[in-house]
């Protein structure tokens, strides 16, 4: 990633919160790096040093400011390929990918080699995929230690450090800090109950939230998520070294701050990086709006900082996608809970409403074309469903948003019943491709006032590469709140 210094120094002095996440700033001085929209006096420009990632300052001898807190800056969302590689290569860096394979098996998940995927990374992030994994686990760390009461050896292996022993010589070597002196500055703070761990997950504004509480709220599935009006709360499941770990999430807006305020059960501790990267993913924290903006014209008017709400589990949400084929959302909604209720997992959370946990793949997997049928589906549909499912539990069909997109939606393709607004709508939400363009939707036809899907297919030309932000203006431009 090139940086220009005099632009940079521009967007710190003015705390551009369209900068945050794209640069940090490192002060020679101080030897401190710092988001751009700190709120500490600027220093002399000649006094900064600009990199294009938090690992970056870090290899280069900067500690995290206390003040602005790095971990805290928001992703980068692009639809340039060679940058969309390296951005997948970090989620799943920051996954803890790397933690139980070698970076020739994250490259080989991307399809490219890992000779390739050092040069692609370091050109984005300025580091090596390893010291960007490093930087990762501290600064996790740094923000377990900060926002949450959690043990110091709990923090360590959270984090995903082996030993306590290395946690804490390599928190000493980084920061010139104990944890245990970061835990004691936190502990003026009001920490979250001992049964739930809080987090604030930072956005670029504006961030058009009563549109995100629309869409997600209509289709809330009566048992696995409930939309109250103000917060988002849904029970999880996380695979990790093959294990499930269950357990609930609420989402909200914070008041005084750009930022998303979640609060995790405890019992997801553990699984905590691949958790906030699926938060993040679901709720579009990585959009920069003004660029989308800048050429969706006059139709991101209509409602600034919208949206394009992903998937928490893209399996769950290719199930909804399929069942809602030619039915109404409510319908859909209606089946998709029962078939929660039939086959998923029971759990006790602190709300009345959420008592189970959507069925993973494999579970659907081994159930009979009956037994999907009788939820209130056509048979053909039901086999629709179970053969995705074979497909995602099979390892054959990877619906996350670091997936090869050509070669995913031409698997998807494949199934029997899956068509081609089913694949783009999975390709919107599962895959997080900001340029998906389900063009023979109804009602993006209603709001285009068009009739002819070729004619749609055209107009959305105007609108590439952010054509699924589209799709959301033009949705809601159809809705009364």
């Amino acid at each position: 990633m090139m940086l220009d210094s005099v632009t940079c120094y521009r967007a710190l002095r003015a705390r551009d919160a369209r900068f945050d996440g794209r640069f940090f700033v490192a002060v020679l001085s101080t030897r401190i790096y710092c988001r751009p929209v700190c709120t500490v006096k600027p220093p002399k420009f000649e006094n900064c040093r600009f990199y294009p990632s938090a690992a970056a300052a870090e290899v280069a001898g900067y500690r995290p400011c206390l003040r602005c807190r790095p971990e805290l800056a928001p992703g980068n969302a692009s639809v340039d390929a060679t940058t969309r590689v390296a951005q997948a290569a970090a989620s799943l860096i920051e996954d803890r990918a790397l933690d139980s394979d070698r970076l020739i098996g994250v490259a080989s998940s991307l399809g490219i080699t890992d000779r390739h995927l050092r040069r692609v990374f370091g050109a984005e992030f300025g580091v090596s995929p390893v010291e960007f994994a490093q930087t990762q686990r501290l600064l996790l760390a740094k923000r377990l230690l900060t926002d949450t009461s959690l043990p110091v050896t709990e923090v360590a292996f959270a984090s995903g450090f082996g030993s306590l022993r290395r946690f804490n010589a390599l928190f000493r070597e980084r920061y010139r800090l104990q944890p245990g002196q970061l835990r004691r500055r936190a502990n003026d703070k009001e920490m979250p109950v001992a049964d739930a761990l809080s987090f604030e997950l930072s956005f670029r504004p504006p961030y058009d939230w009563p549109a995100m509480r629309t869409f997600l709220g209509a289709r809330a599935v009566a048992g696995v998520e409930i939309f109250d009006g103000l917060c988002y709360r849904r029970t999880v499941r996380v695979a990790s070294e093959g294990k499930d770990h269950l357990g609930w999430v609420e989402i909200g807006l914070s008041p005084k701050k750009p930022a998303l305020h979640v609060v995790v059960s405890s019992s997801l501790a553990r699984v905590l990086p691949p958790l906030l990267g699926r938060i993040k993913a679901l709720m579009d924290l990585s959009c920069n709006p003004a660029e989308v903006a800048s050429v969706l014209g006059e139709l991101a008017q209509r409602r600034p900082g919208m949206r394009v709400p992903g998937a928490f589990d893209g399996f769950e949400v290719a199930v909804r996608a399929i069942v809602g084929q030619q039915v109404t959302v409510v319908a859909a909604r209606t089946i998709a809970g029962r078939l929660a209720v039939a086959i998923g997992d029971p759990i006790q959370t602190p709300f009345e409403t959420l008592t189970t946990v959507f069925p993973s793949a494999a579970r659907v997997a081994g159930v009979t074309v009956g037994l999907i049928a009788g939820l209130g589906m056509p048979a053909a549909r039901a086999r629709t469903v179970i053969a995705l499912a074979r497909a995602v539990a099979d390892g054959d069909l990877i619906l996350t948003p670091h997936a090869d997109l050509d070669a995913t939606l031409e698997r998807l393709r494949r199934l029997p019943g899956v068509g081609e607004w089913t694949a783009q709508y999975i390709a919107m939400r599962a895959l997080a491709w900001p340029d998906a363009f389900p063009h023979t939707d109804l009602g993006v036809m209603k709001a285009l006032k068009e009739k002819s899907a070729r004619r749609v297919l055209e107009a959305g030309e105007a609108w590439r590469p952010w054509r699924a932000y589209a799709v959301m203006q033009l949705w809601h431009s159809l809705t009364k709140e």
